[in-house]
């Protein structure tokens, strides 16, 4: 049995990612503030983000000769200039591949040897990790380059080198190549095995940023929302990182989560949408600390990443009388997949209406398509669900079957009000 979204099939974005995040149908001003770290204050503005990212995208190509579909990686924590570095490289016509900046050296030399990475931009407090792994990649050093206006033993910032008065046109792709032409290439363990690149294509991402966007119509410019979840995750870059340029809220950018830092925040720059993580909900439940500040201004938070018990919910919606919708996904979709039902008689906390354009079906462990209420495995059909896995083909012909559907490893069930994840 094939279960379809109950939302009528959205169009799908006919344009590379950049031309999409920067279409403006909301009319965004270009004073507009969609990045601003929480601590120091320092903004990009809409206007300052497309000239920045231009520039940075010309310097790629005039200063280390970067070539369409050249990889470049980010060694990171969140940043406020972490999205003119992302989405410079895709207006060069490159792809960009995201490293957790808790890695070892050795993870992140596998992660730049498995992507083909010929340019890497690392925070000044990772640059000995990134060292490290760039000795037992074979990486060039002269390719390294830091965030921040500081250079660290010959070591440069990027805006030393690559920023300077010239701006391209952003590389363009016709609707087919936009389907085929991949963008990122986050890491993830899939259902099995080591880390391996998810190629998620221009279209996949565009047509998740659609989905995500219709799923929450309360988004908008008059929008502050809380940048804490990891950028080089999925989850961030996709909700957090290109939403904003087309909704036009402002994201508050904070690189590491502690629960002084993050109420301050809420309570300093009125923040009104959560993005979070089953951790921080209970963290924001326990923590005493939390009493002393004025959340007030949050009108809704959505969790994903991981299932949240109802308790939590409950507990969370007691104490604070903010709704929690939840939302799940993977790297390999996206990363949206389903979420809570978001209309006006929908209880919060209710996974299970698919994204539009999204077809499903449960399948036995033989094989067997399932009806209501028999649990499997689910198995998703969709245009946001990745290309494949990076120069892994077997990886890849593993979790497709011979009608496009991917595995998800999830075991799950459909019942009457939509799809339920153990």
């Amino acid at each position: 049995m094939i279960h379809e979204s109950k939302y009528p099939d959205l169009k799908i974005p006919q344009v590379g990612i950049y031309q999409y995040v920067t279409s403006n149908p909301n009319n965004i001003p270009d004073d507009k503030i969609i990045y601003l770290d929480g601590i120091t204050g320092k903004s990009h503005t809409f206007g300052e983000f497309k000239h920045e990212s231009k520039k940075f995208a010309a310097g790629l190509q005039n200063k280390l000769e970067f070539k369409c579909g050249e990889v470049l990686a980010i060694f990171s924590p969140n940043q406020v200039d972490y999205p003119i570095v992302l989405l410079g490289a895709i207006a060069a016509g490159g792809k960009v591949t995201t490293a957790n900046p808790k890695y070892k050296a050795t993870e992140l030399s596998h992660q730049l040897i498995d992507s083909g990475a010929s340019v890497l931009i690392v925070h000044p407090e990772f640059l000995v990790t990134a060292i490290e792994a760039s000795r037992e990649a074979k990486f060039p050093t002269s390719r390294i380059l830091l965030f921040g206006d500081k250079e660290i033993e010959s070591y440069k910032p990027y805006r030393s080198i690559l920023i300077g008065e010239r701006e391209i046109e952003p590389v363009s792709y016709s609707p087919e190549e936009a389907k085929i032409t991949t963008a990122y290439l986050p890491y993830s363990s899939g259902t099995t095995g080591k880390q391996k690149g998810v190629e998620i294509t221009h279209t996949n991402i565009a047509v998740n940023l659609t989905q995500l966007i219709s799923s929450d119509r309360k988004l908008g410019p008059h929008s502050r929302i809380m940048g804490i979840l990891p950028f080089f995750h999925i989850y961030a870059l996709t909700a957090i990182l290109h939403a904003p340029l087309i909704h036009g809220a402002t994201v508050v950018v904070l690189s590491s989560f502690s629960i002084k830092t993050f109420c301050e925040s809420i309570q300093t720059y009125k923040i009104n949408h959560i993005y979070a993580v089953p951790p921080i909900i209970l963290r924001l439940i326990n923590d005493p600390l939390v009493q002393q500040f004025d959340l007030s201004s949050v009108n809704l938070v959505i969790s994903a990443a991981a299932p949240l018990s109802d308790e939590l919910e409950k507990e969370f919606y007691k104490m604070f009388k903010i709704p929690i919708f939840q939302a799940f996904g993977l790297t390999e979709t996206s990363p949206l997949l389903h979420h809570s039902d978001t209309t006006k008689n929908a209880v919060p906390g209710s996974i299970g209406v698919l994204a539009p354009n999204l077809k499903a079906k449960i399948l036995s462990e033989d094989g067997r398509e399932l009806g209501y209420n028999e649990p499997g495995e689910l198995w998703v059909h969709g245009p946001n669900v990745m290309k494949g896995y990076f120069n892994n083909k077997e990886a890849t012909d593993a979790v497709f079957d011979k009608d496009g559907f991917f595995n998800t490893g999830d075991i799950a069930f459909v019942d009457e009000q939509g799809i339920r994840c153990y």
